[in-house]
């Protein structure tokens, strides 16, 4: 095993890699930018390194300076954590070239991950089913018009490159498909560097369900209990369950093995997610692979009882997987909520600031919280909004539904406008108990219905 590691990354996913870190008694590197110099994570590790001012061009995306840094103190291997470099092949390659392991997949697979387009077709040829759409990476309005008159419309346009809900609209008419074209690619371009696109049949009001591999070098690989991704607001994500409750064992035993069965075609190692778009008759359709951790791993550690970034540092070291697969059986249902620096009545606008006071209802059963800020942190406007994930873990869904509508009623937190009330809107809503919530059911249904409100209201 590692002795000395350097995580990639800020906030709470370097907070929580670096306390896995030093649960298995392995050494902490840090790098931080000059905005997060007072950072809990910078406090948490043994070692921390400033590579540069706060942009993230200055620092967590400058992969030079985090070669440098991880050289420097003498690591071994560097953890990326999620976002930032952690789906960049170029960086991977570099490591790799530096003799550092890199902790997540070949930089191979992540460039074949990370072109949209090109994932589609492996998946096809590994048996996973996908949705309707183009062949190959679409450059042209041309060749996007003759693609949705084919397939039908409404139509997705995506960034090839992208994620993250950028580089994407929704196209119902062919009147719309030239401006919508050309919105996305010059989106894409300047958020990738790349613009190419692909175009795939729109399914609406489906479950966005994603399905979590972990594989080994020895031919080892665990697929893990699906969640349930579904309620997004602009492709992302506000809330996470795991286990879906629409869908049966037999069907999550299905959608395992085939995933499971790609990842081992792939020669795919370490850590990734299968996402996929389930219609009303429980079709399965793949859309992306992510070739990192997730956000919400969370949710799959606490119905599995498995610990996700522990299992990554044992296949990069080289070791047999610590679980087998009957080990990741459902145990109970979890919930996870996003809280966030944002002003719900401002179109989500972010509100950075200082957090003045700060009260985590935490220390009771089932209850975790993942953060990276404590009472006085700063909320950077150059960063990612979150503040904390709030997760609930027990054996029946309604206990963990009531139980989170303590914690959010308990929580307390200002300085910063948050989502809190809304993350508690949502789950209060019959809609959400009743679990038949979709993709659209934030944008369609709460969003559309506090306009109607507010329209009237004006009247």
């Amino acid at each position: 095993m590692f002795k000395k590691v350097l995580v990639a990354n800020r906030g709470e996913i370097a907070v929580q890699i670096i306390r896995a870190l030093h649960d298995m008694n392995i050494e902490a590197v840090a790098v931080y930018s000059s905005a997060d110099k007072e950072s809990l994570f910078v406090h948490l590790a043994d070692e921390a390194i400033c590579i540069g001012g706060a942009q993230p061009s200055d620092s967590y995306l400058n992969m030079a300076q985090i070669i440098s840094a991880a050289t420097l103190t003498g690591c071994e291997a560097i953890h990326p954590g999620y976002g930032f470099l952690s789906e960049n092949a170029e960086f991977a390659e570099m490591c790799e070239s530096c003799h550092i392991q890199f902790i997540g997949p070949s930089h191979q697979l992540i460039s074949l991950m990370g072109d949209k387009a090109n994932a589609r077709e492996a998946m096809k040829s590994a048996g996973v089913p996908v949705i309707p759409g183009s062949e190959g990476d679409v450059t042209s309005v041309d060749q996007a018009e003759r693609i949705a008159e084919k397939i039908g419309f409404p139509v997705l346009l995506k960034s090839a490159a992208g994620g993250g809900g950028k580089g994407i609209r929704e196209v119902d008419r062919p009147e719309e498909l030239r401006d919508s074209f050309e919105q996305c690619q010059r989106e894409a371009k300047a958020s990738f560097g790349d613009d190419s696109m692909y175009v795939e049949k729109l399914i609406r009001d489906a479950k966005h369900v994603e399905m979590q591999v972990i594989a080994d070098n020895f031919g080892h690989v665990v697929y893990l209990p699906e969640r349930d991704c579904s309620l997004q607001r602009n492709h992302q994500k506000v809330i996470e369950e795991s286990p879906c409750i629409l869908i049966s064992p037999e069907e999550r035993q299905e959608l395992g093995e085939i995933v499971a069965k790609a990842t081992l075609k792939l020669g795919y190692t370490n850590t990734g997610t299968y996402e996929f778009l389930m219609d009303h008759d429980h079709h399965f359709y793949f859309m992306e692979m992510n070739t990192r951790l997730q956000v919400e791993h969370t949710i799959t550690e606490e119905v599995t009882g498995i610990e996700l970034v522990k299992g990554q540092l044992a296949v990069a070291a080289n070791e047999v997987l610590p679980f087998v697969q009957a080990d990741a059986t459902v145990k109970g249902h979890a919930l996870e909520c996003r809280l966030n620096a944002e002003d719900p009545e401002n179109n989500f606008a972010p509100q950075p600031g200082k957090i003045t006071h700060l009260f985590f209802p935490d220390g009771s059963l089932g209850v975790r919280i993942d953060a990276g800020v404590t009472n006085g942190s700063f909320i950077s406007p150059f960063y990612d909004s979150m503040i904390a994930k709030l997760i609930v873990h027990l054996n029946d869904r309604n206990a963990v539904i009531a139980k989170m509508k303590r914690v959010l009623s308990e929580l307390e937190i200002t300085g910063v406008i948050t989502n809190q009330a809304f993350l508690y809107e949502l789950v209060t809503s019959d809609r959400f108990k009743q679990g038949t919530y979709s993709t659209s059911f934030i944008e369609n249904d709460v969003l559309a219905g506090r306009r109607g409100l507010n329209a009237a209201k004006s009247v």
